[in-house]
Protein backbone atom coordinates (compact mmCIF):
# COMPACT_ATOMS: atom_id res chain seq x y z
CA UNK A 1 0.00 0.00 0.00
CA UNK A 2 1.22 3.48 -0.48
CA UNK A 3 1.67 4.84 -3.80
CA UNK A 4 5.03 5.89 -3.89
CA UNK A 5 8.07 5.05 -5.70
CA UNK A 6 8.47 2.79 -8.93
CA UNK A 7 6.78 -0.83 -9.36
CA UNK A 8 8.66 -3.74 -10.97
CA UNK A 9 7.33 -6.76 -12.29
CA UNK A 10 6.89 -8.93 -9.36
CA UNK A 11 8.90 -11.96 -8.96
CA UNK A 12 8.27 -15.80 -8.47
CA UNK A 13 6.35 -16.91 -5.25
CA UNK A 14 8.72 -16.40 -2.49
CA UNK A 15 7.73 -20.06 -1.27
CA UNK A 16 5.16 -22.51 -3.26
CA UNK A 17 2.07 -21.18 -2.52
CA UNK A 18 -0.98 -23.10 -0.61
CA UNK A 19 -4.33 -23.30 -1.19
CA UNK A 20 -5.08 -22.39 2.70
CA UNK A 21 -8.23 -21.92 4.36
CA UNK A 22 -7.49 -19.24 7.35
CA UNK A 23 -9.36 -18.12 10.63
CA UNK A 24 -8.89 -14.24 11.18
CA UNK A 25 -7.35 -15.93 14.75
CA UNK A 26 -4.42 -17.52 12.14
CA UNK A 27 -3.77 -14.63 10.45
CA UNK A 28 -3.43 -11.75 13.03
CA UNK A 29 -0.96 -13.80 14.60
CA UNK A 30 1.16 -13.12 11.93
CA UNK A 31 1.80 -10.04 12.52
CA UNK A 32 5.39 -9.65 13.41
CA UNK A 33 8.58 -8.25 11.48
CA UNK A 34 9.61 -11.30 10.48
CA UNK A 35 5.95 -13.09 9.67
CA UNK A 36 3.49 -11.00 8.11
CA UNK A 37 0.31 -11.80 6.95
CA UNK A 38 -2.07 -9.42 5.87
CA UNK A 39 -6.24 -10.26 4.07
CA UNK A 40 -7.30 -8.02 0.71
CA UNK A 41 -11.00 -8.62 -0.25
CA UNK A 42 -11.17 -12.31 1.78
CA UNK A 43 -7.89 -13.05 0.49
CA UNK A 44 -5.06 -13.77 2.31
CA UNK A 45 -1.97 -12.85 1.50
CA UNK A 46 1.60 -13.60 3.34
CA UNK A 47 4.04 -9.93 2.72
CA UNK A 48 6.97 -10.55 5.06
CA UNK A 49 9.63 -10.76 2.18
CA UNK A 50 7.56 -8.45 -0.06
CA UNK A 51 7.40 -5.59 2.25
CA UNK A 52 10.82 -4.92 2.03
CA UNK A 53 10.71 -3.95 -1.34
CA UNK A 54 7.09 -2.54 -0.84
CA UNK A 55 7.28 1.17 -3.36
CA UNK A 56 5.55 2.67 -0.69
CA UNK A 57 8.10 1.63 2.28
CA UNK A 58 8.49 -1.53 4.51
CA UNK A 59 6.65 0.39 7.40
CA UNK A 60 3.47 1.78 5.65
CA UNK A 61 2.47 -2.12 4.62
CA UNK A 62 3.41 -3.49 7.65
CA UNK A 63 1.59 -1.00 9.52
CA UNK A 64 -1.28 -3.99 8.06
CA UNK A 65 0.16 -6.74 9.39
CA UNK A 66 -2.75 -9.08 10.76
CA UNK A 67 -5.19 -7.29 9.65
CA UNK A 68 -7.67 -6.64 6.62
CA UNK A 69 -6.13 -4.27 4.23
CA UNK A 70 -8.94 -3.88 1.51
CA UNK A 71 -10.20 -0.41 1.96
CA UNK A 72 -6.51 0.85 2.37
CA UNK A 73 -4.90 -0.84 -0.24
CA UNK A 74 -8.21 0.76 -2.57
CA UNK A 75 -7.34 4.26 -1.10
CA UNK A 76 -3.71 4.38 -2.22
CA UNK A 77 -3.82 2.56 -5.99
CA UNK A 78 -5.63 4.30 -8.62
CA UNK A 79 -4.80 1.54 -10.91
CA UNK A 80 -6.06 -1.78 -8.77
CA UNK A 81 -5.72 -4.39 -11.72
CA UNK A 82 -2.26 -3.33 -12.37
CA UNK A 83 -1.33 -3.59 -8.81
CA UNK A 84 -2.99 -7.25 -8.43
CA UNK A 85 -0.42 -8.60 -10.77
CA UNK A 86 2.22 -8.43 -7.55
CA UNK A 87 -0.30 -9.56 -5.13
CA UNK A 88 -1.03 -12.92 -7.19
CA UNK A 89 2.82 -14.38 -5.91
CA UNK A 90 1.84 -13.71 -2.34
CA UNK A 91 -1.48 -15.07 -1.86
CA UNK A 92 -1.40 -18.55 0.16
CA UNK A 93 -4.74 -18.58 0.83
CA UNK A 94 -8.34 -17.25 2.03
CA UNK A 95 -10.43 -16.86 4.99
CA UNK A 96 -12.58 -19.43 6.01
CA UNK A 97 -16.41 -19.51 4.84
CA UNK A 98 -17.78 -18.81 8.28
CA UNK A 99 -15.31 -15.67 8.99
CA UNK A 100 -16.44 -12.37 8.37
CA UNK A 101 -15.17 -10.35 5.95
CA UNK A 102 -13.76 -7.76 8.49
CA UNK A 103 -11.52 -8.00 11.49
CA UNK A 104 -11.96 -7.44 15.30
CA UNK A 105 -15.37 -4.66 15.67
CA UNK A 106 -14.63 -2.91 12.71
CA UNK A 107 -18.47 -1.73 11.65
CA UNK A 108 -19.86 -3.57 8.33
CA UNK A 109 -22.80 -1.45 7.95
CA UNK A 110 -20.24 1.42 7.58
CA UNK A 111 -17.26 -0.47 5.36
CA UNK A 112 -20.34 -1.65 3.08
CA UNK A 113 -22.09 2.00 2.96
CA UNK A 114 -18.22 3.44 2.24
CA UNK A 115 -17.94 0.69 -0.80
CA UNK A 116 -21.08 2.04 -2.19
CA UNK A 117 -19.85 5.96 -2.05
CA UNK A 118 -16.66 4.91 -3.43
CA UNK A 119 -18.32 3.59 -6.65
CA UNK A 120 -20.54 6.16 -6.95
CA UNK A 121 -17.67 9.12 -6.76
CA UNK A 122 -15.73 6.80 -9.15
CA UNK A 123 -19.31 6.43 -11.62
CA UNK A 124 -19.32 10.01 -11.51
CA UNK A 125 -15.83 10.38 -12.85
CA UNK A 126 -14.78 12.66 -9.18
CA UNK A 127 -11.21 10.77 -9.78
CA UNK A 128 -10.30 12.11 -12.95
CA UNK A 129 -8.19 15.03 -12.70
CA UNK A 130 -8.14 18.23 -14.91
CA UNK A 131 -4.80 18.44 -16.16
CA UNK A 132 -5.23 22.81 -17.30
CA UNK A 133 -6.02 23.23 -13.24
CA UNK A 134 -2.57 21.63 -12.16
CA UNK A 135 -0.73 23.49 -15.16
CA UNK A 136 -1.98 26.40 -14.21
CA UNK A 137 -1.28 25.89 -10.35
CA UNK A 138 2.43 25.17 -11.23
CA UNK A 139 2.31 27.90 -13.41
CA UNK A 140 1.52 30.37 -10.76
CA UNK A 141 4.02 29.05 -8.62
CA UNK A 142 6.71 30.21 -11.58
CA UNK A 143 5.66 33.21 -12.60
CA UNK A 144 5.77 34.55 -8.52
CA UNK A 145 9.56 33.08 -8.41
CA UNK A 146 10.56 34.68 -11.26
CA UNK A 147 8.24 37.96 -9.72
CA UNK A 148 10.45 37.54 -6.71
CA UNK A 149 13.85 37.41 -7.69
CA UNK A 150 13.07 40.40 -10.37
CA UNK A 151 12.32 42.38 -7.50
CA UNK A 152 15.67 42.56 -5.70
CA UNK A 153 17.57 41.97 -9.65
CA UNK A 154 16.06 45.29 -10.59
CA UNK A 155 14.98 46.89 -7.90
CA UNK A 156 18.15 45.66 -5.60
CA UNK A 157 18.28 44.66 -2.01
CA UNK A 158 17.14 47.10 0.28
CA UNK A 159 15.51 45.70 3.70
CA UNK A 160 12.17 46.19 2.39
CA UNK A 161 12.52 44.83 -1.11
CA UNK A 162 14.53 41.91 0.65
CA UNK A 163 11.66 40.93 2.92
CA UNK A 164 9.11 41.42 0.26
CA UNK A 165 10.99 39.02 -2.02
CA UNK A 166 11.39 36.24 0.71
CA UNK A 167 7.39 36.34 2.00
CA UNK A 168 6.71 35.93 -1.80
CA UNK A 169 9.51 32.31 -2.48
CA UNK A 170 7.94 31.27 0.62
CA UNK A 171 4.77 31.53 -0.10
CA UNK A 172 6.10 29.91 -3.49
CA UNK A 173 7.80 26.82 -1.32
CA UNK A 174 4.19 26.80 0.32
CA UNK A 175 2.18 26.15 -2.65
CA UNK A 176 4.76 23.69 -4.31
CA UNK A 177 4.63 21.68 -1.49
CA UNK A 178 1.13 21.58 -1.84
CA UNK A 179 1.63 20.64 -5.59
CA UNK A 180 4.10 17.81 -5.22
CA UNK A 181 1.65 16.18 -2.75
CA UNK A 182 -0.87 15.97 -5.55
CA UNK A 183 1.88 14.28 -7.78
CA UNK A 184 2.84 12.22 -4.55
CA UNK A 185 -0.72 10.83 -4.30
CA UNK A 186 -1.10 9.79 -7.96
CA UNK A 187 -3.93 12.16 -8.50
CA UNK A 188 -3.12 13.86 -11.09
CA UNK A 189 -1.95 12.06 -14.28
CA UNK A 190 -3.57 8.19 -15.46
CA UNK A 191 -0.31 6.75 -15.91
CA UNK A 192 1.41 6.44 -12.59
CA UNK A 193 5.08 7.40 -14.20
CA UNK A 194 4.44 10.62 -14.90
CA UNK A 195 3.27 11.48 -11.41
CA UNK A 196 6.52 9.91 -10.08
CA UNK A 197 8.66 12.05 -12.42
CA UNK A 198 6.71 15.65 -11.67
CA UNK A 199 6.91 14.47 -8.04
CA UNK A 200 10.97 14.75 -8.58
CA UNK A 201 10.57 17.64 -9.87
CA UNK A 202 8.70 19.91 -8.21
CA UNK A 203 9.46 18.40 -4.23
CA UNK A 204 13.17 18.41 -5.34
CA UNK A 205 14.01 20.59 -8.49
CA UNK A 206 11.97 23.35 -7.01
CA UNK A 207 11.58 22.58 -3.39
CA UNK A 208 15.30 21.07 -2.77
CA UNK A 209 13.97 17.89 -0.70
CA UNK A 210 13.15 14.19 -1.80
CA UNK A 211 10.58 12.09 -3.41
CA UNK A 212 11.31 8.84 -1.97
CA UNK A 213 11.48 10.65 2.08
CA UNK A 214 7.93 11.82 1.63
CA UNK A 215 6.46 8.91 -0.23
CA UNK A 216 8.04 6.71 2.73
CA UNK A 217 6.71 9.24 5.83
CA UNK A 218 3.63 10.65 3.99
CA UNK A 219 2.07 7.39 3.71
CA UNK A 220 2.20 5.82 6.99
CA UNK A 221 0.40 9.18 8.22
CA UNK A 222 -2.31 8.35 6.21
CA UNK A 223 -2.65 4.96 6.60
CA UNK A 224 -3.03 5.26 10.48
CA UNK A 225 -3.27 8.62 10.72
CA UNK A 226 -3.37 10.13 14.71
CA UNK A 227 -1.68 6.53 15.71
CA UNK A 228 1.21 6.48 17.90
CA UNK A 229 3.91 4.20 16.73
CA UNK A 230 2.45 3.95 12.86
CA UNK A 231 1.60 7.78 12.20
CA UNK A 232 5.21 9.56 12.31
CA UNK A 233 3.39 13.21 12.34
CA UNK A 234 2.89 12.49 16.46
CA UNK A 235 5.99 11.25 17.19
CA UNK A 236 6.98 14.17 18.90
CA UNK A 237 10.34 12.66 20.25
CA UNK A 238 9.50 13.59 23.95
CA UNK A 239 9.15 17.26 22.65
CA UNK A 240 5.31 17.38 23.15
CA UNK A 241 2.73 15.47 24.42
CA UNK A 242 -0.37 15.59 22.23
CA UNK A 243 -3.39 13.88 22.80
CA UNK A 244 -5.31 12.28 25.90
CA UNK A 245 -3.66 9.15 26.41
CA UNK A 246 -0.19 10.01 26.17
CA UNK A 247 -0.05 12.74 28.38
CA UNK A 248 -1.72 10.64 31.15
CA UNK A 249 1.16 7.86 30.59
CA UNK A 250 3.80 10.23 30.75
CA UNK A 251 2.56 11.74 33.64
CA UNK A 252 2.14 8.45 35.52
CA UNK A 253 5.44 7.24 34.35
CA UNK A 254 6.73 10.46 35.53
CA UNK A 255 8.48 11.14 32.93
CA UNK A 256 9.53 15.36 32.17
CA UNK A 257 11.99 15.53 29.02
CA UNK A 258 10.13 19.03 29.18
CA UNK A 259 8.06 21.16 30.83
CA UNK A 260 4.93 19.76 29.11
CA UNK A 261 2.40 22.26 31.50
CA UNK A 262 3.94 24.97 29.18
CA UNK A 263 4.10 23.27 25.71
CA UNK A 264 1.45 25.38 24.22
CA UNK A 265 3.77 28.74 25.31
CA UNK A 266 6.70 26.98 23.61
CA UNK A 267 5.42 25.49 20.81
CA UNK A 268 5.82 29.20 19.19
CA UNK A 269 9.78 28.63 19.52
CA UNK A 270 10.38 25.51 18.23
CA UNK A 271 7.19 24.44 16.34
CA UNK A 272 6.56 26.74 13.06
CA UNK A 273 9.82 27.96 13.36
CA UNK A 274 12.32 25.44 13.28
CA UNK A 275 10.37 21.84 11.50
CA UNK A 276 11.29 22.58 8.26
CA UNK A 277 14.54 24.06 8.29
CA UNK A 278 16.22 22.51 10.59
CA UNK A 279 14.15 19.00 11.80
CA UNK A 280 12.94 18.32 7.99
CA UNK A 281 16.15 19.58 6.26
CA UNK A 282 18.17 17.19 8.68
CA UNK A 283 16.11 14.37 8.25
CA UNK A 284 15.80 15.09 4.23
CA UNK A 285 20.27 14.99 3.85
CA UNK A 286 20.35 11.51 5.82
CA UNK A 287 17.96 9.58 4.38
CA UNK A 288 18.87 10.69 1.24
CA UNK A 289 22.71 10.01 1.88
CA UNK A 290 22.06 6.93 4.36
CA UNK A 291 20.09 4.86 1.55
CA UNK A 292 22.19 6.02 -1.15
CA UNK A 293 19.45 7.42 -3.05
CA UNK A 294 21.29 9.29 -5.58
CA UNK A 295 18.49 10.05 -7.95
CA UNK A 296 16.51 12.05 -5.40
CA UNK A 297 19.79 13.54 -4.03
CA UNK A 298 20.29 14.86 -7.43
CA UNK A 299 16.93 16.35 -7.70
CA UNK A 300 17.84 18.28 -4.67
CA UNK A 301 21.04 18.99 -5.52
CA UNK A 302 19.79 20.76 -8.50
CA UNK A 303 17.47 23.55 -6.63
CA UNK A 304 20.02 24.87 -4.31
CA UNK A 305 22.53 25.36 -7.42
CA UNK A 306 19.75 26.96 -9.59
CA UNK A 307 19.06 29.09 -5.71
CA UNK A 308 22.64 30.16 -5.13
CA UNK A 309 23.55 31.19 -8.72
CA UNK A 310 20.38 33.45 -8.67
CA UNK A 311 21.40 34.63 -5.12
CA UNK A 312 25.27 34.89 -4.83
CA UNK A 313 25.47 37.56 -7.42
CA UNK A 314 22.69 40.12 -5.10
CA UNK A 315 23.55 38.70 -1.32
CA UNK A 316 27.09 36.14 -1.75
CA UNK A 317 27.37 33.27 -0.25
CA UNK A 318 26.98 34.32 3.62
CA UNK A 319 23.70 36.32 2.80
CA UNK A 320 22.59 33.78 0.36
CA UNK A 321 22.68 31.16 3.37
CA UNK A 322 20.79 33.60 6.01
CA UNK A 323 17.99 34.65 3.13
CA UNK A 324 16.94 31.07 2.27
CA UNK A 325 17.30 30.41 6.22
CA UNK A 326 14.28 33.24 6.15
CA UNK A 327 12.85 31.77 3.26
CA UNK A 328 12.50 28.61 5.19
CA UNK A 329 11.49 30.04 8.48
CA UNK A 330 8.75 31.52 7.02
CA UNK A 331 7.42 28.46 4.87
CA UNK A 332 7.68 26.44 7.88
CA UNK A 333 5.02 28.64 9.80
CA UNK A 334 2.21 28.34 6.68
CA UNK A 335 3.22 24.78 6.64
CA UNK A 336 2.75 23.84 10.47
CA UNK A 337 -0.42 25.45 10.66
CA UNK A 338 -1.90 24.54 7.60
CA UNK A 339 -1.50 20.65 8.82
CA UNK A 340 -1.71 20.55 12.48
CA UNK A 341 -5.43 22.43 12.42
CA UNK A 342 -6.73 19.60 10.81
CA UNK A 343 -5.08 16.90 13.05
CA UNK A 344 -3.40 17.25 16.15
CA UNK A 345 -7.35 18.75 18.04
CA UNK A 346 -8.23 15.36 17.35
CA UNK A 347 -8.31 12.14 18.28
CA UNK A 348 -4.77 10.82 19.01
CA UNK A 349 -4.38 7.03 20.37
CA UNK A 350 -3.31 3.59 20.19
CA UNK A 351 -4.34 1.37 17.48
CA UNK A 352 -8.02 1.04 18.10
CA UNK A 353 -8.96 -1.18 14.79
CA UNK A 354 -11.54 0.74 13.37
CA UNK A 355 -12.69 0.72 9.82
CA UNK A 356 -11.55 3.17 7.30
CA UNK A 357 -14.14 5.66 7.62
CA UNK A 358 -14.07 5.83 11.38
CA UNK A 359 -10.27 5.73 11.95
CA UNK A 360 -10.25 9.01 9.04
CA UNK A 361 -13.04 11.14 10.56
CA UNK A 362 -11.76 10.81 14.27
CA UNK A 363 -8.38 11.83 13.04
CA UNK A 364 -9.27 14.46 10.84
CA UNK A 365 -11.55 17.41 10.09
CA UNK A 366 -12.71 20.60 8.00
CA UNK A 367 -11.86 23.74 7.31
CA UNK A 368 -14.53 26.40 5.64
CA UNK A 369 -14.30 26.07 2.08
CA UNK A 370 -13.66 29.69 0.71
CA UNK A 371 -10.97 31.05 -2.02
CA UNK A 372 -8.42 32.07 0.51
CA UNK A 373 -8.21 28.45 2.17
CA UNK A 374 -8.33 26.47 -0.77
CA UNK A 375 -5.66 28.42 -1.96
CA UNK A 376 -3.86 29.09 0.98
CA UNK A 377 -3.87 25.03 1.95
CA UNK A 378 -3.76 23.46 -1.47
CA UNK A 379 -7.46 22.10 -0.66
CA UNK A 380 -6.51 20.50 3.05
CA UNK A 381 -9.15 22.26 4.09
CA UNK A 382 -10.60 19.30 2.63
CA UNK A 383 -8.87 16.77 5.13
CA UNK A 384 -12.02 14.56 5.68
CA UNK A 385 -11.85 14.26 2.03
CA UNK A 386 -8.28 14.15 1.47
CA UNK A 387 -7.48 11.03 3.51
CA UNK A 388 -10.64 9.05 2.36
CA UNK A 389 -9.95 9.40 -1.08
CA UNK A 390 -6.43 9.81 -0.98
CA UNK A 391 -5.50 9.83 -4.94
CA UNK A 392 -8.72 12.07 -5.56
CA UNK A 393 -7.56 15.35 -7.00
CA UNK A 394 -8.30 17.97 -5.14
CA UNK A 395 -10.33 20.22 -7.36
CA UNK A 396 -13.14 17.91 -6.58
CA UNK A 397 -13.08 17.47 -2.86
CA UNK A 398 -15.84 19.99 -2.63
CA UNK A 399 -18.32 18.05 -4.78
CA UNK A 400 -17.73 14.43 -2.63
CA UNK A 401 -17.88 16.49 0.41
CA UNK A 402 -21.66 16.43 0.55
CA UNK A 403 -21.76 12.99 0.32
CA UNK A 404 -19.41 12.55 3.01
CA UNK A 405 -21.36 14.06 5.44
CA UNK A 406 -24.36 12.61 5.07
CA UNK A 407 -23.15 8.85 5.49
CA UNK A 408 -20.97 10.42 8.31
CA UNK A 409 -24.51 11.76 9.83
CA UNK A 410 -26.70 8.43 8.75
CA UNK A 411 -23.80 6.51 10.49
CA UNK A 412 -23.03 8.87 13.61
CA UNK A 413 -19.75 9.51 13.18
CA UNK A 414 -18.93 13.46 13.74
CA UNK A 415 -17.88 15.42 10.79
CA UNK A 416 -16.50 18.41 11.80
CA UNK A 417 -15.99 21.61 9.94
CA UNK A 418 -14.42 24.71 11.52
CA UNK A 419 -13.18 28.29 10.62
CA UNK A 420 -9.55 29.19 10.09
CA UNK A 421 -9.01 30.57 12.90
CA UNK A 422 -10.97 28.12 14.94
CA UNK A 423 -8.41 25.26 13.38
CA UNK A 424 -5.37 27.70 14.20
CA UNK A 425 -6.78 28.49 17.98
CA UNK A 426 -7.67 24.74 18.40
CA UNK A 427 -4.09 23.84 17.92
CA UNK A 428 -2.72 26.20 20.45
CA UNK A 429 -5.93 24.89 23.03
CA UNK A 430 -5.22 20.83 22.20
CA UNK A 431 -1.40 21.48 23.14
CA UNK A 432 -2.79 23.00 26.58
CA UNK A 433 -5.51 20.83 27.56
CA UNK A 434 -2.75 18.26 26.71
CA UNK A 435 -0.02 19.76 28.78
CA UNK A 436 -2.72 20.01 32.00
CA UNK A 437 -3.69 16.35 31.22
CA UNK A 438 0.18 15.67 32.00
CA UNK A 439 0.32 17.67 35.27
CA UNK A 440 -2.62 16.71 36.87
CA UNK A 441 -1.08 12.53 36.01
CA UNK A 442 2.76 13.62 37.01
CA UNK A 443 1.40 15.62 39.98
CA UNK A 444 -1.35 12.97 41.39
CA UNK A 445 -1.21 9.59 39.91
Amino acid sequence: MGGGGQLTEPEEPISGRAAGVYTWEEVQSHCNRNDQWLVIDRKVYNITQWAKRHPGGIRVISHYAGEDATEAFTAFHPDLKFVQKFLKPLQIGELAATEPSQDRNKNATIIQDFHTLRAQVESEGLFRARPLFFCLHLGHILLLEALAWLIIWVWGTSWTLTFLSAVILATTQLQAGWLQHDFGHLSVFKKSSWNHLLHKFVIGHLKGASANWWNHRHFQHHAKPNIFSKDPDVNMLHVFVVGETQPVEYGIKKIKYMPYHHQHKYFFLVGPPLLIPVYFHIQIIHTMISRRDWVDLAWSLSYYLRYLCCSIPMFGLFGSVVFISFIRFLESHGFVWVTQMSHLPMDIDHEKNQDWLSMQLQATCNIKQSLFNDWFSGHLNFQIEHHLFPTMPRHNYHLVAPLVRALCEKHGVPYQVKTLWQGFADVFRSLKHSGDLWLDAYLHK
